[in-house]
């Protein structure tokens, strides 16, 4: 049997962690306590022993539909079966003590016959857990992990599986609920499911009617917001880009990551989507997370750091899992976060720009970006390696060049605007030396496109970022013609490759998919080249990426038409919202220009 598509699975969280949900009603992939815990349900990356949750009509396979119940994270869904109509609603209560996950099975018609399966299976599917009855349903204890089940029908062990088999008429409602708790304490009270559910929507419509989007794509921006907002990591304010780790960029291939952390690369592109639909307070969070994960020493500023800001994320392999649909290795914790990646200083002090234009940053926050800044004087001129973390060798990225710019202008532009303390006629000179070298190196005349690299031909999707930033005018003709270039030998089937694996000595085998962000970048990139009907039909394609319940993951298989990669990714959806302002405001704004922020 083969794996679930990566669009099969949907998201359902408590902003501490997320459960990724298939459409035959599976949960695949739980981590708690939080994001980035060892997983109790690894389903998502070997078979069902490695543990899952499933509740379904009996033999029934695929569901018939699902939703999301308005603007929430709450999932609908239903089969339609000879016997009956059945619906399962999923959610997790927003967590203010223990977490739990809730299951509430509904009769709609008929006399449908229901079986549910759970087998848990702590530390990636590696620790099967002493399981013992309590007077409302199990208990399962392994080490630092307890969970308790309790249900309305009897649960009964069978080969190192719980199950419950039932049967709901119309009317009738039978709930499950999954708490976590440290196995040294004592248990907590379950939720309770039909209140939990109550609270939980009213949570989540209240946040959702705090949005200011509109327009024809209204209903997909707020889905991606509601993702995002979903990725949150409610105590600290940090954002993952992805709850999920190891899924495939390339099916079978070893091109798995772990993406259960936060890149300070998203921390622009987030205050960006969450600025312009009104959520100011999701803003500071996300600002306050990153002053106090970069303080310290600027050299040694990483590119990604752990949800509650650690730096030390080692990566390891878990070689008794199989991967998804057979993708080995799978990965735990992440290398890249010992590169050199000089771009994120330019993400950090064109993110805490945005912020002091926007919503405000205190002194304490523009003392750190001088520090930072002031760093990348002496470093910018080094190899790197790059936005994209390639693992092979180090080497003068465009990009990475371009945002040592971006750092340097938006310092000069705090000191100017706000009366900012700093010397600016040095930072001045700086700037008008970066820019140079990178109209010297970066950018090839006989082709008129900007390359990847100095001294290469190779393209790259991160040169569509070039107008974005305010390096060059959206119409240059340098831009244009980067355009031009990019969508001739940079695409398949109109979408956008981050890079060509085979060109760019990444360090890896094999290839991948194309790269969602981007083509959203080269929409922003249409648009400002003046070229709306083109960007308007890409955008539109691109909607029809979305999963049934409006999700993306990081990359699209043309060939395949499937996606590829962690899922939900957060660098997608963001994307998804920053393109739809630009086709709704007719232009593509720098990060310097003020985000508007209100309903037409």
């Amino acid at each position: 049997m083969s794996a679930p598509r990566i669009e099969d699975y949907a998201l359902i969280g408590d902003l501490h962690t997320a459960a990724m949900v298939s459409a035959d009603g599976s949960v695949d992939w739980l981590c708690l306590p939080h994001f980035d815990s060892p997983a109790c349900f690894a389903a998502l990356l070997d078979t069902e022993s490695a543990g899952r949750w499933r509740i379904a009509p009996t033999d029934a396979g695929r569901c018939t539909r699902r939703r999301y119940r308005g603007e929430t994270l709450i999932l609908e869904t239903e089969w339609e079966t000879a016997e009956g109509h059945v619906r399962i609603t999923d959610f997790m209560p927003v967590r203010d003590r223990a977490a739990d996950l809730v299951r509430i099975v509904e009769g709609i018609s008929g006399s449908v016959a229901m079986h549910a399966d759970l087998t848990v299976r702590f530390d990636y599917g590696h620790v099967t857990p002493w399981v013992t009855k309590t007077p409302e349903g199990v208990r399962a204890v392994a080490g630092p992990d307890a969970l308790l089940i309790t249900s309305d029908v009897p649960l009964v062990g069978r080969d190192m599986t719980t199950v419950a088999d039932f049967t709901v008429d119309p009317g009738d409602r039978v709930s499950f609920v999954l708490t976590w708790y440290p196995s040294h304490e004592s248990e907590p009270d379950p939720a309770d499911p039909e209140a939990a559910l109550a609270e939980t929507e009213l949570y989540w419509t209240r946040w959702s009617g705090r949005s200011t989007a509109y327009g024809p794509h209204k209903d997909a921006v707020q889905r991606s917001l509601i993702t995002l907002k979903a990725l949150t990591y409610l105590p600290t304010g940090g954002i993952v880009a992805a709850p999920t780790t190891s899924l495939p960029e390339q099916p079978g291939g070893p091109r798995n990551w772990d993406y259960r952390f936060c890149w300070l690369r998203d921390a622009t592109l987030a205050l960006q989507s969450l600025l312009t639909a009104g959520y100011t307070d999701e803003a500071r969070a996300w600002r306050d997370w990153l002053v106090r994960a970069v303080a310290g020493d600027p050299a040694d500023l990483r590119i990604m750091y752990g949800l509650d800001g650690r730096r030390r994320l080692p990566e390891e392999t878990l070689d008794w899992l199989a991967g998804y649909d057979g993708s080995t290795p799978v990965r735990i914790g992440n290398a890249a976060a010992e590169q050199l990646q000089l771009d994120v200083w330019g993400e950090v002090l064109d993110g805490l720009s945005l912020t002091r234009s926007t919503i405000g940053s205190g002194d304490d926050a523009w003392n750190l970006q001088c520090a930072l800044v002031e760093h990348l004087a002496r470093t910018w001129r080094e190899p790197d390696n790059g936005l994209w973390e390639m693992r092979g060798p180090r080497r003068h990225f465009t990009h990475s060049k371009l945002m040592c710019w971006v750092a340097v202008d938006r310092m000069i532009d705090g000191a100017q605007q706000f009366g900012l303390p700093g010397p600016v006629r040095r930072w001045e000179r700086l700037r008008a030396e970066i820019r140079r070298d990178i109209l010297a190196n970066g950018y090839d005349t006989k082709r008129n496109t900007f390359v990847q690299a100095y001294g290469s031909t190779d393209l790259d999707a991160s040169l569509l970022l070039i107008p974005r930033v305010g390096f060059l005018p959206p119409d240059d003709p340098r831009v244009v013609g980067t355009i031009d270039a990019i969508q001739r030998d940079l695409t398949e089937e109109g979408f956008v490759l981050r890079y060509r694996p085979q060109a760019s000595d990444d360090g890896l085998p094999g290839k991948e998919g194309v790269f969602i962000a981007c083509s959203f970048w080269l929409v922003d990139a249409l648009i400002g080249a003046g070229r709306r009907d083109e960007a308007e039909e890409l955008f539109g394609r691109l909607l029809t990426l979305r999963n049934d319940v409006g999700l993306l993951s990081e990359e699209w298989d043309p060939h395949g038409s499937r996606q590829l990669g962690n899922m939900p990714q957060a660098y997608s959806h963001f994307a998804l919202v920053r393109s739809a302002f630009h086709l709704l405001s007719g232009g593509v704004s720098t990060t310097q220009d003020r985000i508007p922020i209100g309903k037409e």
